[in-house]
């Protein structure tokens, strides 16, 4: 069996349902990883930007963002990460997974640099399975840049 060089996750999500399936669904494609949750884009972003409420700044290799989030929205965020500074923070993939189906939502995320926009399946077994592909081919077959 392969063993997979470790890859720290951001997921940002406020549904406990939905953090719980994709934190199962990713465990079920046996990937080695460490998933940090944030519940709403404010804690997101300060995680990954620093400041009082995080010294130190976290600089996952991946981000499952979903776009309706609590406080700063998903789109708010990824328009502070690819706009940011930080060469490595703006170059981290960004997948948006999210139950948005609208087209404006899918058109700005990647006008704003999303590299992936997945609308979440309804339905449990098939919400599991695009979860564990996305895993698959973002863990597994590309080439992240590396945490720091």
């Amino acid at each position: 069996m392969e063993t997979y060089k470790p890859v720290q996750i951001l997921l940002v999500e406020d549904n406990p349902d939905d953090i719980e399936i994709t934190r199962r669904a990713l465990a079920k494609s046996r990937i080695a990883n460490s998933v940090t949750i944030a519940r709403d884009g404010s804690e997101a972003l300060a995680l990954l930007l620093g400041g009082e409420d995080a010294p130190d700044a976290l600089r996952p290799n991946l981000i499952l963002l979903d776009l309706n989030l609590p406080r700063v929205s998903g789109i708010e965020v990824l328009q502070t990460l690819r706009g940011s500074s930080d060469p490595r923070l703006a170059a981290t993939p960004v997948i948006v997974l999210t139950s948005s189906s609208r087209e404006e939502d899918v058109v700005r995320s990647y006008q704003l640099g999303s590299n992936t926009f997945i609308q979440k399946p309804v339905e449990f077994d098939k919400f599991l399975h695009a979860v564990a592909v996305l895993g698959e081919y973002w863990i597994v077959i590309a080439t992240l840049p590396n945490a720091a």
